[in-house]
């Protein structure tokens, strides 16, 4: 279980690190100003935190959704073997 955890936490650490520098990045390239794209690189993955966990929010509730519209469950929410 600990090195899972060890795992997870820096494959976290590099996903991190490469949204910072990606951001980072193509911020530079349109604006070639380093002060905007560290800004940009720091605030957009904290707002897509945000918009990542409503976006979750509504996949968790679209079976529902779904199964009330039409009368029946999604094939993405469907066994694969009956």
């Amino acid at each position: 279980m600990r090195t899972r955890t060890m795992r997870d936490l820096c494959k976290t650490i590099s996903y991190g690190t490469l949204h910072f520098a990606v951001g980072f990045g193509v911020t530079y390239a349109l604006t070639g100003n380093v002060g905007i794209a560290t800004g940009v690189a720091l605030i957009e993955p904290a707002v897509n935190t945000v918009v990542f966990y409503f976006h979750e929010k509504v996949w968790a509730r679209l079976p529902a959704f779904l199964q009330r519209r039409k009368g029946a469950v999604p094939a993405f929410r469907q066994p694969l073997h009956a």
